[in-house]
């Protein structure tokens, strides 16, 4: 007998006719054997007329009583989903969060699951009952009823899932999997068989709408198998796990973050405590930073850019307007419209070359890229926003992601097995030491889990520095350093300002002399500076959990500064966070790293 969570979205029980179908859905898997606990969310746009209803009455609400009427529109569709099972003829119950006892913090609009009581539950399912459960609520110390913000039902589900030790998750909704990209804006994206965590993870951070990344963070964490599936239709959907659908292809999927927002602080003094003092001010109002970009310094100063969310931008922007002033800092640039195209894939570390081929995309379609920011497993630019769906389409079209795996052109330089196989080994560890400590970890369930604390000694820093900023900027670059196999790590653009740019990357030292020839030739045609750095240290932090949580890019810097290292370039993404200290620097940092985040770690 299997357990099975099952979750249905506000479309899919969006009137009494799809509460129905739901529950005959549920009823069939009682009638194979199984058990079933079912997660609702409200009614279709009810949840949206609550909101319109408060705002008729307060343009600011207060955030309690605003969790308090929410949280009504899933109590709805629970007592509706058990009328309508019983009416089948299977017995139910219903419970909200408070019943259950899934118990947050007490951030309300976005709290946080710290554990979930699982006895309620069990002993309906003993008694033969299907479970029905209210998604995007919980419960806090005081007795507070909270809500779990944006995704908060399928946050819900995949919870319940880890809690239970359910053998699956599925989530059905109006879509009938995960797709290459939005089918909505590229008619041509594939939907594929499966996806592995860490890719869904940075997919859905970018807005790639079908769940949320706090519910794959739970799912990785915990280890719970999620298959999202249609209501509409027996397809077979998407199952995102551990393994992706191809490690011989390096991008699986594009995204687009449509509505986002760039700061700029400009000529900030290059020293340590900088970039603490900046993004720490920004976690206490909890708004998650996205894209961070710290490029090399020039005469001993540098500028930070970084993006937030569209709706947290008025509130960054007074925070960082006051932490210019403190740092002493020359100015600070803003742009409001702006987005972020991003490819994903495992199969990155196996392929040297992504990076020019995205670029080339770009260029070829004459759209200009603000920043660049990089991961193992994903490569972003930030492009005007009238720019971003056509620039969507292009990676997409690039990478051929309409097509099959198994039948895409080999448009890629030949494999790095170096780095593939370093990266399989790690994964196999990582698997090994999740599976044998975390599926007990029930309190705090929402932490902050660290994978792994890495130090780099290996790799050396070029910058090209006052590059005219136009298009085929980075295309050019990197066609050189593609052309001549040299695998690249970090990279990093900073934002344009009079018309001139800084690009920044990391290269193994071995590949010093290379880089050496190539630069001159690219300085010579770009009439740009060169600046490098033959020793340095990469310092990262991997986990589960890093973008949710506002707080752990400022703590690394609270770390590192407080020991006197500086910081000469930031990288971020959704699983990591980057940063090149100087050699010497780099073993003080990885230990005091190691200390500072240990109890998050397994």
């Amino acid at each position: 007998m299997a357990l099975i969570v099952q979750k249905f979205g506000g479309t899919s029980v969006a009137n009494t006719e799809k509460i129905l179908s739901a529950a005959r859905r549920a009823i069939r898997e009682v009638k194979n054997g199984n058990q079933v606990v079912m997660v609702v969310s409200a009614m279709g746009k009810s949840t949206d007329h609550l909101i319109e209803l408060a705002r008729e009455i307060s343009d600011r609400p207060n955030s309690r009583e605003m969790d308090m009427l929410l949280s009504t529109g899933e109590q709805v569709t629970v007592a509706l989903m058990a009328i309508a099972l019983e009416s089948l003829g299977h017995k139910a119950i219903s419970f909200t969060a408070a019943q259950i006892g899934i118990k947050t913090d007490n951030s309300f609009n976005k709290a946080r699951i710290r554990s979930i009581s699982t006895e309620r539950m069990r002993d309906a399912l003993k008694e033969g009952k299907i479970v029905i459960a209210a998604g995007f609520q919980g419960i806090d110390d005081d007795f507070n009823i909270t809500t779990l913000g944006r995704g908060g039902s399928d946050t819900t589900a995949v919870a319940l899932a880890a809690a239970l030790r359910a053998d699956v998750c599925d989530i059905f909704t109006d879509v009938d999997g995960v797709y290459t990209t939005d089918p909505r804006i590229v008619p041509e994206a594939r939907r594929v068989s499966c996806i592995s965590y860490d890719e869904m993870l940075e997919l859905a951070s970018m807005g790639a709408g079908v769940m949320h990344s706090r519910s794959i963070e739970f799912a990785k964490k915990f280890g719970v198998p999620v298959h999202v599936r249609s209501s509409f239709s027996d397809n077979p959907g998407t199952v995102i796990g551990p393994d992706p659908e191809s490690r011989d292809v390096p991008v699986c999927g594009a995204a687009l973050a449509k509505n986002e927002a760039r700061i700029t602080v400009v000529e900030v003094p290059d020293e340590p405590g900088v970039a603490m003092n900046l993004f720490s001010r920004i976690a206490e109002a909890k708004i998650p930073t996205d894209m961070i970009a710290q490029n090399a310094s020039t005469k001993g100063r540098t500028d930070i850019s970084f993006t937030v969310p569209g709706e947290d931008f008025v509130v960054a922007q007074d925070i960082v307007k006051k932490v210019a002033g403190e740092l002493g800092a020359s100015g600070v640039e803003y742009n409001e419209n702006v987005s972020k195209v991003s490819i994903v894939g495992l199969g990155m570390v196996h392929q040297t070359g992504v990076a020019r081929k995205m670029f080339h995309a770009l260029s070829e379609h004459g759209i200009n890229i603000e920043m660049i920011t990089t991961s193992d497993i994903k490569i972003s630019a930030l492009v005007e926003r009238n720019d971003a769906i056509q620039a969507l389409r292009a990676v997409h079209e690039a990478f051929e992601l309409d097509r099959d795996p198994a039948s895409r052109t080999n448009i890629y330089n030949s494999p790095n097995q170096k780095s593939a196989k370093a990266e399989d080994n790690s994964e196999e560890e990582d698997k090994e030491q999740v599976s044998a400590e975390l599926v007990s970890r029930l309190a705090g369930m929402e932490e902050i889990l660290i994978e792994k604390v890495d130090l780099d000694q290996s790799q050396a820093r070029f910058t090209f520095a006052n590059v005219p900023d136009e298009p085929g900027l980075a295309a050019a670059v990197f066609d050189k350093i593609a052309q001549a196999n040299i695998v690249v790590d970090m990279i990093v653009q900073s934002v344009g300002r009079n018309n001139l740019a800084n690009i920044s990357f990391t290269v193994p030292r071995d590949e010093l002399d290379a880089v050496n020839k190539l630069a001159k030739d690219v300085a010579s045609t770009w009439k740009c500076d060169i600046l490098q750095n033959p020793m340095v240290a990469k310092l990262s932090v991997r986990g589960t959990g890093l973008r949710s949580h506002t707080g752990l890019a400022s703590r690394m810097f609270r770390t590192l500064s407080s020991n006197s290292i500086n910081v000469s370039i930031i990288c971020t993404s959704e699983r990591c966070v980057s940063v090149i200290v100087n050699d010497e620097a780099g073993e003080k940092s990885f230990s005091l790293s190691v200390s500072e985040f240990a109890e998050e770690m397994l």
